[in-house]
């Protein structure tokens, strides 16, 4: 059985790139006019700016937009859905990532603060309200959130949780000492460390995330890896081990997500063949996504991760229902 288990709606930062990335999006949107002219020509462009102008002032919860996402995902053989949105675009989050992204006055700073600023831009009910509104018309979806852990931010992230029912909670790793290691403009800071002691950082975070109690499942275990930037996979068998044991011991779940493969240029999915041979020597579940934020992009790649699963042994996927896992066949 197929499930896509972490997607995601939109994100800024919202430039030009994201206006064209959101016009081919509607290309599966329900209910979306067909072009109008031939391609490049005015009359077209002209019908693009409407449509564009219409996506913009509805907003990414309508329920036209989210059935985009459940219509492509059947299409692809997708039976259970898993939809999320970062804690950080929520206003009500604000304070929690402030107190542990660097944004001072520093290059980094000024830069995590732009885009901060830009990503962060409704309220976590208004995608609360739109996802139960797909639940109540029948489409086999759990919501969640994916949270970023910070250490020392265990409690506030548990208050400000608890607040809300969801059906399961991501925890993911994004940020190492405020310094968003994902972000394409501030990659060079790779350059100035130690490879093998970065990944040993990073999976310290990922165990210590997952013996919090806060998470159900633990995201893109390495994508450290996102830019490419890995020390010799073979240094790090006995990190994969140690990480693998964690996560079993704390009885929390992981994911093959597709994301990295599809969208960064490492083009490998999470986690790596060695480390995902590791979390079934060690019997932790998986779940399967695609990390998609846009609709024509669900499901992307998940034939392929199932695969890989079935040949390292894998036999069942699990997916979250009212923070309760729940296991299908592969």
């Amino acid at each position: 059985m197929k499930v896509d288990f972490h997607f995601h709606l939109e994100e800024g930062p919202y430039s030009f790139n994201w206006l064209q990335r959101t016009a081919k999006a509607l290309e599966v949107v329900p209910g979306e006019p067909k072009p109008v002219g031939e391609r490049n020509t005015l009359q077209w462009m002209e019908h693009q700016a409407e449509r564009l102008k219409n996506r913009l002032d509805e907003g990414c919860f309508t329920e036209r937009w989210l059935e985009a996402y459940f219509i492509e995902g059947r299409k692809k053989g997708i039976e259970r859905f898993g939809m999320v949105d970062h804690l950080y675009r929520f206003e009500e989050f604000r304070g929690y990532y402030e107190k542990y992204i660097l944004m001072d006055d520093s290059e980094l700073g000024r830069l995590q603060r732009y885009w901060f600023d830009r990503v962060r831009m409704c309220s976590i009910e208004d995608f609360l309200g739109a996802a139960r509104k797909m639940q109540a018309k029948g489409f086999p979806l759990s919501v969640g959130v994916e949270a970023d852990y910070f250490p020392g931010g265990e409690a506030e992230l548990k208050e400000l949780l608890d607040r809300y029912e969801l059906d399961y909670v991501i925890g993911s790793v994004h940020f190492l000492d405020g310094w968003g290691f994902d972000n394409p403009e501030v990659k060079e800071i790779y350059e100035s460390k130690d490879l093998l002691d970065l990944y040993k950082y990073l999976f310290e975070h990922v165990k210590a995330a997952a013996n919090s109690g806060l998470f159900d499942m633990i995201a893109h275990l390495d994508n450290l890896k996102v830019f490419n930037y890995r020390p010799d996979e073979s240094l790090m068998i006995d990190l994969y081990d140690d990480v693998a044991a964690a996560l079993k011991r704390a009885g929390v779940a992981s994911e093959i997500n597709t994301g990295l493969a599809y969208r960064y240029p490492v083009k490998e999915m999470c986690p790596s063949p060695s480390l995902l041979s590791k979390l079934y020597e060690h019997g932790v579940p998986i779940t399967l996504s695609s990390d998609s934020h846009y609709p024509d992009d669900i499901g992307t790649l998940l034939d392929e991760a199932a695969e890989l699963a079935k040949r390292t042994g894998y036999k069942e996927i699990v997916y979250f229902e009212k923070r309760e896992r729940r296991t299908l066949p592969l």
